[in-house]
């Protein structure tokens, strides 16, 4: 049986700890990882949509967080997605994935209004 030398044994232990700490991606998990959608956030506060025009690609999902004391809803305008009404620090997600504009309001307070306006993915 062959003794190894304990600066042999050290090395051996870095590479194998230096190739497990920098792991390379697969072709196919970046793949994966192109396919799933992205996520944007709108925040509603002091009876407003921030940012009030998102610009996003198709596939993208879209969370509204209300962040005010009182609630609201999101309401599109062409009938595509409606939210139930939102408590403080509450959310709602939709999926875009057909490009066109969409312009949404508050349910519950007509005046506050925005506008997501998705690109066909290039």
């Amino acid at each position: 049986m062959k003794t190894f030398s304990k600066q042999f044994v050290v090395l051996l232990l870095n590479l194998t700890t230096m190739a497990c700490a920098q792991p390379q991606a697969s072709p196919a998990a970046a793949d994966n990882k192109a396919q799933q959608p992205s996520v944007y956030a709108v925040k509603i506060d002091n009876f407003s949509f921030s940012p009030a025009t998102l610009t996003v690609p198709a596939g993208t999902t879209v969370t509204w967080t209300n962040h005010d004391d009182m609630a609201h809803n999101v309401v599109s305008s062409e009938h595509k997605f409606k939210s139930k009404v939102l408590d403080t620090d509450e959310s709602f997600s939709t999926t875009l994935t057909e490009p066109g504009t969409y312009q949404y309001f508050c349910g519950l307070h007509p005046k506050m209004v925005g506008k997501i306006v998705v690109e066909a993915k290039k």
